[in-house]
């Protein structure tokens, strides 16, 4: 599992996560609601240090099962 940041989220269901450790500038992980795990959508705040898989779409990397982390 992998850690970072939530930096981004808006009303309609998704967001960005900062990679914990990867160089500023680099590609933020999209993620969607429906990937969120024992946490709902309006609950995560940007600022919420999580953890997550990265897995692939068409568009390209996404977070996967994304949990925040205590």
């Amino acid at each position: 599992m992998k850690e970072g940041t939530v930096i981004k989220k808006n009303d309609k269901g998704f967001g960005f996560i900062k990679v914990a450790g990867e160089p500023d500038g680099s590609k933020d992980l999209f993620f969607h609601t429906n990937e969120l795990q024992n946490i709902s959508f309006d609950e995560l705040q940007e600022g919420d240090k999580v953890s997550f898989e990265i897995g692939e779409s068409p568009k390209g990397p996404n977070a996967l099962n994304v949990s925040k982390v205590a």
